[in-house]
């Protein structure tokens, strides 16, 4: 036998059994045939795989959209990655702004308030920057690439063993049909006169019966062998989902990571803003002495503040009476606060602190205590307690 005759004769079978599964397929799908159903088990292993498959690309997707909005960007790291090779270095959005603030301050006189406030306020959006690409380049390698590594590599070996699955399950289901159907034929064969031709054609469908079930044997047993290596399979996808829950966790850690640094650099930055002399900090004539939080409405007592020049808080009668008298009064701190100079008390959210007034103080500050530590603190950070 010549390679060739071997290659027409395996064309052939292929092609015989591509048939033979297209037409079970038809079959099963115009309710002509009957269809092996997989265990409960194996089915709702099946189900958890795909819903992974689902989810976890979209998550992957929705995570590169939050890491660069720029869909040029990303089309652009994508090709550089199919071709194996790292995608050029770019400035992000926040080291151009920052950019842009140095050069304007620059341009503007470094001497100048609004120069040097452009300047460090530039100085401190390169640093965000830098701080975002390492939480681009973080959560790309500890959790966008286990995701990815998932959906092209562990799900698409599932895919294929479930397709082979698939195609053991047809051959079983139209071996089982060609034995019910040969046997059909031999039961009416035996039912005719007993004829010398008739007799010929009960042989002739007991040998296809024996075939048949010869067949059915070696079909249930490729489908049975199947079936328990895709089993095998779908049950590491607990293995995956605890795997992807780590990574999850470092993506966490990433984003708690970024956005620490962002609040330390900016809060560096508004003090740095506010060593500035006040002339220069003043908004809508807000006076610059006084801490206001952003949200009055936990303000130091129930009565309403009134409003005067600006921003100007009034402090409400209780804060008053105490002032009128010598005593003490304990408060809770409504906000945090970082003390400004020595004669401050740093104050931490919730905190119950002895608050009293000193002869001569500034209206909008008490004296704080805190064991042996003392200093001024703001009203508008505090409420009195009963």
């Amino acid at each position: 036998m010549n390679i060739m005759d071997f290659n027409v004769k395996k064309l052939a079978a292929d092609a015989g059994t591509f048939l033979s599964r297209a037409v079970q397929f038809t079959e099963e799908k115009l309710g002509q045939a009957e269809k092996t159903e997989l265990d409960a088990h194996l089915e709702n292993l099946l189900s958890k795989a795909e819903c992974t498959k689902i989810w976890t690309e979209k998550i992957m997707k929705q995570t590169e959209v939050l890491l660069q909005p720029n869909p040029n960007a990303r089309i652009e790291e994508f090709v550089y990655e199919k071709l194996d090779r790292k995608a050029p270095s770019r400035i992000n959005n926040p080291e151009l702004l920052g950019q842009y603030m140095i050069d304007a301050g620059t341009e503007f006189g470094p001497g100048t308030a609004y120069g040097n406030a452009l300047i460090k306020c530039g100085e401190t959006q390169k640093r965000i920057g830098t701080a975002d690409r390492e939480l681009i380049q973080t959560s790309a390698l500890n959790f966008l690439t286990p995701l990815r590594n998932f959906i092209e590599g562990d799900y698409k070996t599932i895919a294929k063993e479930r397709k082979l699955l698939q195609n053991k399950r047809l051959d079983l289901d139209a071996a089982k049909t060609r034995l019910k159907k040969a046997k059909a034929a031999e039961t009416r064969s035996s039912q005719l006169n007993s004829a010398r031709l008739e007799g010929d054609n009960i042989m002739i469908w007991a040998e296809e019966v024996t075939k048949s079930e010869q067949e059915l044997r070696i079909t249930q047993s490729e489908f049975d062998r199947q079936a328990e290596i895709t089993r095998l399979l779908l049950e590491g996808i607990s293995s995956t989902h605890a795997h992807h829950l780590r990574c999850l966790n470092d993506f966490v850690e990433a984003q708690m990571t970024y956005y620490a640094q962002c609040y330390q650099y900016m809060l560096d930055l508004q003090k740095q803003l506010g060593s500035f002399p006040s002339n220069y900090l003043s908004n809508n004539n807000q006076t610059s002495g006084t801490p206001v939080p952003s949200t009055l409405s936990n303000a130091v007592g129930s009565s309403a503040m009134a409003s005067t020049s600006g921003l100007g808080i009034t402090a409400p009668s209780s804060v008053t009476e105490l002032k009128e008298s010598s005593g003490s009064r304990k408060a809770r701190v409504l906000y945090d606060y970082d003390a400004a100079n020595s004669t401050e008390l740093s104050l931490l959210a919730d905190e119950v602190i002895t608050v009293f007034s000193v002869v001569g103080m500034d209206s909008d500050w008490l004296m704080g205590e805190r064991g042996n530590q003392k200093g001024k603190v703001p009203i508008t950070y505090l409420e009195l307690l009963n």
